[in-house]
């Protein structure tokens, strides 16, 4: 099985980048963020077209939104609502071998690393104290976490580790969080499991004018297994050429195959 992850920020905007990533890559699932997109607009008969004739979509206009597209059957759709609000953050459904995969998208935060002052960033810290609350029941099922998660957690995740550690995405506070959430769920970073070392991306800003010279990047999307499954994982990648793409999202498809 082959699984990939992209935050496309706008699934009709680039639609045509989501058929090129369908027919270049052929993933058995393919889970989107930030559709940007109601339910009644989603471009089913396209993807249908395509070969993936089974969909869960959850979406809102403009903003959030979520995706889970693949060429077996899915079953037990479902969501959850995170930290009292009804946002499109969360999208889960179960494959026919029992496998459970979940796409999130967690808040991105805003720009001040405090929740004194910023509730987009107090809104983030709750919904990773909610994450880690609900990963303790998933430590024992074949689960799939993946998504765009708005952390870059370790050293070599980042371009420049000490710039970085008062930015949102890479302040302690958050990778500190997020550890804790893996822990809570046994969760193992399928990604790091392939690729242990070196410098690793999945997101970079549209502010740069040269975003590959420059490579200023940050990993963000990611995709974690549980223990029961850990094994299974046999290859990741980071399809970092979809990031020059014409029109493309500033995030870059993570792969992984099992």
């Amino acid at each position: 099985m082959k699984i990939i992850t992209w935050n496309i920020n706008s699934v009709r905007l680039r639609l045509p980048l989501v058929l090129r990533l369908l027919a270049e890559q052929a993933p058995d699932v393919l889970c989107l963020q930030e559709t940007k997109c109601p339910d009644d607009k989603f471009p089913h008969e396209e993807l249908e077209n395509a070969g993936y004739h089974h969909r869960a979509i959850r979406g809102e206009k403009g903003y959030n939104g979520m995706a889970i597209l693949s060429k077996q059957p899915l079953h037990d759709i479902r969501h959850l609502n995170w930290v009292g609000r009804e946002d499109c953050r969360h999208l889960a459904a179960t494959l026919d071998d029992g496998t459970h995969i979940h796409n999130f998208y967690i808040p991105a935060g805003g720009d001040v690393a405090d929740p004194e002052v910023n509730d987009k960033f107090a809104h983030k810290l709750d919904f990773l104290d909610e994450l880690k609350a609900w990963s303790v029941d998933q430590t024992d099922t074949p689960s799939i976490l993946v998504g765009d998660l708005n952390i870059a957690p370790r050293h070599d995740d980042v371009w420049h580790h000490k710039q970085l550690l008062k930015i949102i995405s890479h302040t302690p506070v958050e990778t500190e969080g997020l550890e804790a959430v893996m822990v809570a769920g046994g969760w193992q970073d399928a990604v790091r499991q392939m690729i242990p070392e070196g410098q690793l991306y999945s997101w970079w800003s549209y502010r740069a004018k040269d975003w590959d010279a420059a490579d200023k990047g940050r990993r963000l999307d990611h995709i974690w297994v549980t223990s029961p499954i850990k094994t299974r994982v046999k290859a990741a990648t980071v399809l970092r050429q979809a990031r020059g793409w014409e029109q493309p999202s500033d995030h870059a498809p993570v792969i992984v195959e099992m």
